[in-house]
C-alpha cells in the first residue's frame, strides 16, 4: 500500500496524489509531502524512489533491505534514518519483536518505507489529518512527532515487561514452577533485545538533535532532543530491568535450593528416625532366636512388650536428639 499526503501552500490537505504527480509537488518549497510504503514490494517501491526522489541506490538499497540496525546517513540534500520500532507478540507467548522504519527526511518531504503496519505511523497518520499543527511545522517536524509516536510504543513494553516480571516475582515466593523459570528467561531476553535495539537509536537521536544537517531547522533540534532524553531514560530504565530479571533469576534458584534442602531434610529425619527401628526389628528376626529349644521366656508377653517399647521409644529418643542438635 502506497500513501501520500500533501500538504499545499494555501494548508489544504491533499491524500490522493499519483506518483507523477511527485515531481510538481517537491517542486513547491512551501508544500510538504509525506509519501508512506507499507508492505510494498521492492520493484514497487524502488523506482520511485530513484526517479520520483532521486535518491542515492545504495540509499534505496539499505531502506528496502530491513536487515540494519538503527543508524542515520547524510547525503546533502536529504537524510536516510533506519529507526526501529518495538511490540510485544502475543501469539508468541509475549516475546518483543522489532520492526524497522526507513525515513528519508528533505527539506520539503518525508518518505517512510516499512513492511509490516505499524502503530506509530498510523497514529501520526491519522493525526496529520486531523491536526494541522503536525504539518505546518514542516517535514522535520513531522519527522519529529513519527519518532515520538515510536518512543511511545517503547514506553508501553516497558510497562507490560515490568508487570509480567512483578508477576514472576510474586510466583517465587508463593508457588514456583517450571513455568516461572521459563517467564524470567523470556523477560531476559526481552531485555536484551531492547537494549540492542535502544543503544543505537539513541545515538541516531543524539545526532539528530546536535549535528547541523541542512534539511533540519536548528529551531526543531530541541524537539529531537526531548525525544533523546526519552529515550536516555528508557535505556537506563532497561538497564534496571535487567538487574531486576538477574536477581529474580537469582531469587528462583534460591528458593528452590532452600526448598530442595527442607526437603532432603525432612527425608534424613525420617530415615533417621526409621533406623533404629529397623535395626530392632532386623536383630530379633535373627533365625537364632528361634525355638531350637525349650525357650518359653522368649515368647512370653513381657518380652513382646519391652521389645514394643524399645521399638517406639528409640525413634522418639533420636527425634528428641535432632532437636536438641537443632538438625530441625
Amino acid at each position: 500500500m502506497i500513501r501520500t499526503l500533501y500538504r499545499k501552500a494555501d494548508g489544504t490537505i491533499q491524500t490522493a496524489l499519483a506518483p507523477v504527480d511527485f515531481g510538481a509537488a517537491l517542486a513547491d518549497p512551501r508544500g510538504l509531502l509525506w509519501v508512506d510504503f507499507e508492505g510494498e514490494p521492492p520493484e514497487a517501491c524502488e523506482p520511485i524512489l530513484r526517479e520520483s526522489f532521486a535518491f542515492h541506490p545504495l540509499a534505496i538499497d539499505d531502506a528496502l533491505q530491513e536487515t540494519h540496525i538503527p543508524k542515520l546517513d547524510d547525503w546533502g540534500q536529504y537524510l536516510y534514518v533506519a529507526l526501529h520500532a518495538v511490540d510485544l507478540d502475543q501469539t508468541s507467548g509475549g516475546n518483543v519483536e522489532t520492526r524497522e522504519l526507513d525515513i528519508f527526511l528533505g527539506v520539503n518531504y518525508l518518505v517512510s518505507h516499512h513492511d509490516s503496519p505499524l502503530v506509530a505511523v498510523t497514529r501520526t497518520w491519522d493525526r496529520c489529518q486531523k491536526d494541522d499543527r503536525l504539518t505546518s511545522g514542516g517535514a522535520d517536524r513531522l519527522a519529529y512527532n513519527l519518532t515520538d509516536e515510536l518512543v511511545v510504543a517503547y514506553m508501553n513494553v516497558f510497562e507490560d515487561l515490568d508487570d509480567a516480571l512483578d508477576r514472576s516475582e510474586g510466583e517465587i515466593f508463593e508457588q514456583p514452577s517450571p513455568e516461572t523459570l521459563a517467564s524470567i528467561f523470556k523477560i531476559k531476553r526481552s531485555i536484551l533485545t531492547l537494549r540492542r535495539t535502544l543503544a543505537p537509536q539513541r545515538e541516531v537521536l543524539n545526532k539528530l538533535a546536535r549535528d547541523q544537517f541542512p534539511v533540519i531547522d536548528p529551531r526543531e533540534r530541541v524537539y529531537f532532543r526531548d525525544v533523546y532524553d526519552h529515550l536516555v531514560r528508557l535505556y537506563d530504565i532497561n538497564e534496571s530491568m535487567r538487574d531486576q530479571a538477574g536477581g529474580a533469576l537469582d531469587t528462583y534458584l534460591s528458593v528452590i535450593n532452600n526448598r530442595m534442602n527442607d526437603i532432603m531434610k525432612t527425608l534424613t529425619v525420617i530415615t533417621t528416625l526409621f533406623m533404629p527401628i529397623s535395626f530392632v526389628v532386623g536383630f530379633f528376626g535373627m533365625n537364632f532366636f528361634g525355638p531350637s529349644a525349650p525357650m518359653p521366656g522368649w515368647t512370653s508377653m513381657p518380652v513382646l512388650a519391652i521389645t514394643l517399647a524399645v521399638t517406639v521409644l528409640t525413634p522418639l529418643a533420636m527425634f528428641m536428639w535432632v532437636r536438641r542438635r537443632g538438625w530441625m
